[in-house]
Protein backbone atom coordinates (compact mmCIF):
# COMPACT_ATOMS: atom_id res chain seq x y z
CA UNK A 1 0.00 0.00 0.00
CA UNK A 2 1.69 3.47 -0.85
CA UNK A 3 -0.92 5.12 1.04
CA UNK A 4 -1.21 4.41 5.35
CA UNK A 5 -2.84 7.45 6.80
CA UNK A 6 -1.66 5.63 9.94
CA UNK A 7 1.81 6.76 9.36
CA UNK A 8 0.37 10.12 10.62
CA UNK A 9 -0.68 8.73 14.13
CA UNK A 10 1.93 6.51 15.04
CA UNK A 11 3.61 8.84 17.98
CA UNK A 12 2.52 11.32 20.01
CA UNK A 13 4.56 14.19 18.28
CA UNK A 14 4.02 13.26 14.82
CA UNK A 15 0.17 13.57 15.74
CA UNK A 16 0.68 16.79 17.06
CA UNK A 17 3.13 17.92 13.92
CA UNK A 18 -0.55 16.85 11.84
CA UNK A 19 -3.08 18.08 14.06
CA UNK A 20 -5.70 20.26 12.17
CA UNK A 21 -7.46 21.72 15.51
CA UNK A 22 -5.84 23.82 18.44
CA UNK A 23 -7.85 24.75 21.54
CA UNK A 24 -6.48 27.49 23.40
CA UNK A 25 -7.43 29.00 26.92
CA UNK A 26 -7.35 32.31 24.94
CA UNK A 27 -10.39 30.88 22.97
CA UNK A 28 -12.68 30.46 25.93
CA UNK A 29 -15.56 32.70 27.32
CA UNK A 30 -16.74 32.29 30.59
CA UNK A 31 -19.87 32.89 31.54
CA UNK A 32 -20.74 33.84 35.51
CA UNK A 33 -23.76 34.22 37.10
CA UNK A 34 -24.73 36.86 39.61
CA UNK A 35 -26.77 38.45 42.22
CA UNK A 36 -27.28 40.99 44.51
CA UNK A 37 -27.27 38.96 47.32
CA UNK A 38 -24.11 38.93 49.71
CA UNK A 39 -23.01 35.54 49.56
CA UNK A 40 -21.71 33.04 47.14
CA UNK A 41 -25.22 30.70 46.39
CA UNK A 42 -24.10 27.17 44.51
CA UNK A 43 -27.02 26.66 41.66
CA UNK A 44 -28.73 23.44 42.38
CA UNK A 45 -29.63 23.28 38.65
CA UNK A 46 -26.05 23.68 37.13
CA UNK A 47 -23.95 21.91 40.00
CA UNK A 48 -20.56 22.91 39.94
CA UNK A 49 -21.46 26.35 39.09
CA UNK A 50 -22.16 29.29 41.29
CA UNK A 51 -24.64 32.38 41.77
CA UNK A 52 -21.91 35.04 42.97
CA UNK A 53 -22.24 38.18 44.93
CA UNK A 54 -20.46 41.33 43.91
CA UNK A 55 -17.37 40.39 46.30
CA UNK A 56 -17.37 36.69 45.09
CA UNK A 57 -17.42 37.91 41.75
CA UNK A 58 -14.61 39.73 42.10
CA UNK A 59 -12.67 36.61 43.27
CA UNK A 60 -13.60 34.69 40.43
CA UNK A 61 -12.74 36.84 38.12
CA UNK A 62 -9.12 36.87 39.42
CA UNK A 63 -9.00 33.13 39.04
CA UNK A 64 -10.21 33.02 36.09
CA UNK A 65 -7.42 35.44 35.00
CA UNK A 66 -4.78 33.43 37.12
CA UNK A 67 -6.37 30.31 34.57
CA UNK A 68 -5.53 32.40 31.69
CA UNK A 69 -9.52 32.66 30.69
CA UNK A 70 -9.51 36.90 29.86
CA UNK A 71 -13.12 37.30 28.70
CA UNK A 72 -16.02 37.02 30.40
CA UNK A 73 -20.04 37.55 30.04
CA UNK A 74 -22.25 38.40 32.90
CA UNK A 75 -25.91 37.02 33.86
CA UNK A 76 -27.88 38.51 36.71
CA UNK A 77 -31.11 37.03 38.51
CA UNK A 78 -32.93 40.07 39.52
CA UNK A 79 -35.04 40.23 42.33
CA UNK A 80 -38.60 40.04 41.47
CA UNK A 81 -39.60 43.41 43.60
CA UNK A 82 -37.26 45.29 40.67
CA UNK A 83 -39.34 43.31 37.58
CA UNK A 84 -41.71 44.67 35.45
CA UNK A 85 -43.56 44.00 32.22
CA UNK A 86 -41.27 46.53 30.62
CA UNK A 87 -37.95 45.92 32.44
CA UNK A 88 -37.59 49.04 33.84
CA UNK A 89 -34.29 48.14 35.82
CA UNK A 90 -32.17 46.60 32.31
CA UNK A 91 -31.80 50.40 32.09
CA UNK A 92 -30.60 51.16 35.22
CA UNK A 93 -27.27 52.94 35.64
CA UNK A 94 -26.89 51.86 39.16
CA UNK A 95 -28.22 48.05 38.48
CA UNK A 96 -26.81 45.37 39.71
CA UNK A 97 -24.60 44.99 35.93
CA UNK A 98 -23.42 48.92 35.62
CA UNK A 99 -22.35 48.65 39.52
CA UNK A 100 -20.81 45.19 38.76
CA UNK A 101 -19.41 46.64 35.27
CA UNK A 102 -17.48 49.64 37.32
CA UNK A 103 -16.15 47.18 40.42
CA UNK A 104 -14.59 44.60 37.60
CA UNK A 105 -13.04 47.31 35.02
CA UNK A 106 -11.64 49.24 37.80
CA UNK A 107 -10.15 46.03 39.62
CA UNK A 108 -9.19 44.39 36.32
CA UNK A 109 -8.86 46.72 33.49
CA UNK A 110 -7.12 43.79 31.44
CA UNK A 111 -10.77 41.30 31.48
CA UNK A 112 -12.64 41.84 28.29
CA UNK A 113 -16.19 42.18 30.01
CA UNK A 114 -19.21 40.92 28.05
CA UNK A 115 -22.70 41.94 28.94
CA UNK A 116 -25.92 39.80 27.86
CA UNK A 117 -28.58 42.33 26.19
CA UNK A 118 -32.34 41.36 26.82
CA UNK A 119 -34.74 41.39 29.16
CA UNK A 120 -36.03 38.11 30.36
CA UNK A 121 -33.95 38.64 33.92
CA UNK A 122 -35.72 41.80 34.03
CA UNK A 123 -39.29 40.82 32.78
CA UNK A 124 -42.42 39.78 35.36
CA UNK A 125 -43.31 38.09 32.06
CA UNK A 126 -39.80 36.20 31.64
CA UNK A 127 -39.76 36.55 28.13
CA UNK A 128 -36.91 38.59 26.09
CA UNK A 129 -39.30 41.09 24.89
CA UNK A 130 -42.47 43.27 25.68
CA UNK A 131 -45.14 41.19 25.63
CA UNK A 132 -48.52 43.07 25.15
CA UNK A 133 -51.26 42.15 26.87
CA UNK A 134 -52.57 39.68 24.36
CA UNK A 135 -49.34 38.09 24.54
CA UNK A 136 -47.07 39.27 21.67
CA UNK A 137 -44.02 40.13 21.99
CA UNK A 138 -43.56 43.38 20.67
CA UNK A 139 -40.61 43.73 18.38
CA UNK A 140 -39.93 47.93 18.32
CA UNK A 141 -41.58 48.88 21.59
CA UNK A 142 -38.52 46.47 22.77
CA UNK A 143 -35.76 47.20 20.88
CA UNK A 144 -36.07 51.15 22.34
CA UNK A 145 -35.06 49.16 25.79
CA UNK A 146 -32.42 47.60 24.80
CA UNK A 147 -31.15 50.32 22.88
CA UNK A 148 -31.42 51.60 27.09
CA UNK A 149 -30.00 48.70 28.43
CA UNK A 150 -26.82 48.73 26.06
CA UNK A 151 -26.09 52.62 26.96
CA UNK A 152 -26.30 51.58 30.48
CA UNK A 153 -23.54 49.03 30.19
CA UNK A 154 -21.51 51.02 27.57
CA UNK A 155 -21.41 53.97 30.34
CA UNK A 156 -20.50 51.26 32.97
CA UNK A 157 -17.35 49.54 31.13
CA UNK A 158 -18.65 46.81 28.98
CA UNK A 159 -16.26 46.57 25.88
CA UNK A 160 -18.43 43.95 24.47
CA UNK A 161 -22.17 43.77 23.93
CA UNK A 162 -24.07 40.78 23.15
CA UNK A 163 -27.71 40.92 22.51
CA UNK A 164 -29.16 37.82 23.04
CA UNK A 165 -33.19 39.22 22.37
CA UNK A 166 -33.75 37.57 18.73
CA UNK A 167 -35.61 40.25 17.58
CA UNK A 168 -35.79 42.19 14.34
CA UNK A 169 -33.28 44.93 13.88
CA UNK A 170 -32.03 45.53 17.03
CA UNK A 171 -28.01 45.20 16.14
CA UNK A 172 -28.28 48.13 13.82
CA UNK A 173 -30.36 50.38 15.98
CA UNK A 174 -28.51 49.35 18.74
CA UNK A 175 -25.08 50.26 17.07
CA UNK A 176 -26.34 53.57 16.06
CA UNK A 177 -27.31 54.89 19.64
CA UNK A 178 -24.05 53.69 20.80
CA UNK A 179 -22.48 55.73 18.07
CA UNK A 180 -24.28 58.33 18.45
CA UNK A 181 -23.61 58.77 21.77
CA UNK A 182 -19.88 57.97 21.58
CA UNK A 183 -19.25 54.42 21.91
CA UNK A 184 -18.34 53.61 18.82
CA UNK A 185 -15.36 50.83 20.11
CA UNK A 186 -17.86 49.11 21.95
CA UNK A 187 -18.26 45.73 20.40
CA UNK A 188 -21.46 43.88 19.07
CA UNK A 189 -21.22 40.06 19.68
CA UNK A 190 -25.14 39.14 17.84
CA UNK A 191 -26.76 36.18 19.17
CA UNK A 192 -27.33 35.44 15.76
CA UNK A 193 -28.78 31.86 15.11
CA UNK A 194 -30.30 31.52 18.59
CA UNK A 195 -32.25 28.34 18.47
CA UNK A 196 -35.79 27.84 20.20
CA UNK A 197 -33.65 24.89 22.07
CA UNK A 198 -34.69 22.44 24.92
CA UNK A 199 -31.16 22.39 25.71
CA UNK A 200 -31.89 26.37 27.96
CA UNK A 201 -32.97 24.58 31.10
CA UNK A 202 -31.16 24.34 33.79
CA UNK A 203 -29.79 28.37 32.65
CA UNK A 204 -33.49 29.32 33.36
CA UNK A 205 -33.53 27.78 36.95
CA UNK A 206 -30.11 29.90 37.45
CA UNK A 207 -31.71 33.36 36.53
CA UNK A 208 -35.51 32.22 37.58
CA UNK A 209 -35.93 33.62 34.43
CA UNK A 210 -38.35 31.06 32.65
CA UNK A 211 -41.20 32.23 31.01
CA UNK A 212 -44.37 32.86 33.06
CA UNK A 213 -46.75 32.03 30.00
CA UNK A 214 -46.15 30.68 26.49
CA UNK A 215 -42.41 29.66 25.19
CA UNK A 216 -39.92 31.62 23.13
CA UNK A 217 -40.50 30.63 19.58
CA UNK A 218 -41.74 33.35 18.20
CA UNK A 219 -38.47 34.85 18.12
CA UNK A 220 -36.17 32.22 18.54
CA UNK A 221 -35.24 30.08 15.71
CA UNK A 222 -37.03 26.73 14.69
CA UNK A 223 -34.27 23.98 14.93
CA UNK A 224 -35.29 22.30 11.75
CA UNK A 225 -34.08 25.28 10.25
CA UNK A 226 -30.56 26.00 8.52
CA UNK A 227 -30.86 27.99 5.63
CA UNK A 228 -32.38 30.69 8.13
CA UNK A 229 -29.29 31.01 10.15
CA UNK A 230 -27.56 32.75 6.69
CA UNK A 231 -30.97 35.20 6.59
CA UNK A 232 -29.83 36.31 10.19
CA UNK A 233 -26.33 36.55 9.53
CA UNK A 234 -26.80 38.80 5.86
CA UNK A 235 -28.85 40.75 8.19
CA UNK A 236 -26.32 41.10 10.94
CA UNK A 237 -23.21 41.81 9.20
CA UNK A 238 -25.58 44.64 7.09
CA UNK A 239 -26.38 45.96 10.64
CA UNK A 240 -22.82 46.43 12.02
CA UNK A 241 -22.52 43.37 14.02
CA UNK A 242 -18.92 42.37 14.88
CA UNK A 243 -19.24 39.24 15.65
CA UNK A 244 -21.99 36.68 15.46
CA UNK A 245 -22.60 33.20 17.67
CA UNK A 246 -24.69 30.11 17.52
CA UNK A 247 -26.85 28.61 20.57
CA UNK A 248 -26.62 26.02 21.16
CA UNK A 249 -23.37 24.94 20.02
CA UNK A 250 -23.25 20.58 20.51
CA UNK A 251 -26.09 20.06 18.86
CA UNK A 252 -25.78 22.85 15.53
CA UNK A 253 -21.91 22.16 14.99
CA UNK A 254 -23.39 21.97 11.14
CA UNK A 255 -24.56 25.58 11.69
CA UNK A 256 -21.30 26.68 13.27
CA UNK A 257 -19.55 25.30 10.25
CA UNK A 258 -22.21 27.13 7.77
CA UNK A 259 -21.80 30.50 9.33
CA UNK A 260 -17.94 30.16 9.54
CA UNK A 261 -17.70 29.52 5.58
CA UNK A 262 -20.38 32.37 5.10
CA UNK A 263 -18.84 35.39 6.44
CA UNK A 264 -15.55 36.98 7.64
CA UNK A 265 -16.31 37.96 10.85
CA UNK A 266 -15.53 36.18 14.20
CA UNK A 267 -17.77 33.00 15.04
CA UNK A 268 -18.82 32.17 18.26
CA UNK A 269 -20.86 29.45 20.01
CA UNK A 270 -22.03 28.67 23.48
CA UNK A 271 -21.83 25.75 25.01
CA UNK A 272 -24.96 25.77 27.04
CA UNK A 273 -25.76 24.60 30.15
CA UNK A 274 -27.67 21.75 29.09
CA UNK A 275 -24.86 19.93 27.48
CA UNK A 276 -22.63 21.62 30.50
CA UNK A 277 -24.92 18.91 32.64
CA UNK A 278 -25.18 15.76 30.38
CA UNK A 279 -21.49 16.09 30.47
CA UNK A 280 -21.55 16.56 34.34
CA UNK A 281 -24.33 13.85 34.74
CA UNK A 282 -22.77 10.92 32.89
CA UNK A 283 -19.48 11.85 34.85
CA UNK A 284 -20.90 11.69 38.20
CA UNK A 285 -22.47 8.39 37.58
CA UNK A 286 -18.85 7.09 36.02
CA UNK A 287 -19.93 6.41 32.58
CA UNK A 288 -17.60 9.19 30.96
CA UNK A 289 -13.89 10.92 31.89
CA UNK A 290 -15.24 14.14 32.72
CA UNK A 291 -11.98 16.07 32.01
CA UNK A 292 -11.59 13.70 28.33
CA UNK A 293 -15.09 14.22 27.26
CA UNK A 294 -15.18 18.29 28.07
CA UNK A 295 -11.98 18.88 26.26
CA UNK A 296 -13.31 16.39 23.58
CA UNK A 297 -17.01 18.20 23.11
CA UNK A 298 -14.78 21.67 23.19
CA UNK A 299 -12.69 20.47 20.72
CA UNK A 300 -15.03 19.53 18.55
CA UNK A 301 -17.35 22.67 18.78
CA UNK A 302 -13.52 24.52 17.72
CA UNK A 303 -12.99 21.94 14.98
CA UNK A 304 -16.94 22.97 13.51
CA UNK A 305 -15.37 26.48 12.75
CA UNK A 306 -15.78 28.11 15.77
CA UNK A 307 -13.43 31.09 16.93
CA UNK A 308 -14.88 31.34 20.19
CA UNK A 309 -16.55 29.65 23.09
CA UNK A 310 -18.77 30.17 25.51
CA UNK A 311 -18.46 27.30 28.23
CA UNK A 312 -18.81 26.84 31.87
CA UNK A 313 -15.56 24.51 31.58
CA UNK A 314 -13.72 27.58 31.17
CA UNK A 315 -11.55 28.04 34.18
CA UNK A 316 -11.03 24.46 34.51
CA UNK A 317 -10.18 23.70 31.05
CA UNK A 318 -7.71 26.07 30.61
CA UNK A 319 -5.37 24.35 33.47
CA UNK A 320 -5.91 21.49 32.01
CA UNK A 321 -4.76 22.83 28.56
CA UNK A 322 -1.89 24.20 30.62
CA UNK A 323 -0.85 20.56 32.15
CA UNK A 324 -1.40 18.98 28.85
CA UNK A 325 1.62 20.95 27.23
Amino acid sequence: MLQRPRRNRRTQAIRDLVHETSLSASDLIYPVFLHADGTDTAIEAMPGQTRWSPQGLLGAAERALEAGIRSIVLFPKIDDAKKDRVGTEASNDEGLIPETLRALKSRFPELTLITDVALDPYSSDGHDGIVSDDGVILNDETIEVLEAQSLAQARAGADIIAPSDMMDGRIGRIRATLDYEGFENVGLLSYTAKYASSFYGPFRGALDSAPKAGDKKTYQMDPRNRIEALRELLLDEAEGADMVMVKPAGPYLDIIREMRDATTLPVAAYQVSGEYLMIEAAAQSGWLDRRAVALESLTGIKRAGADMILTYYAVEAAGWLKESR
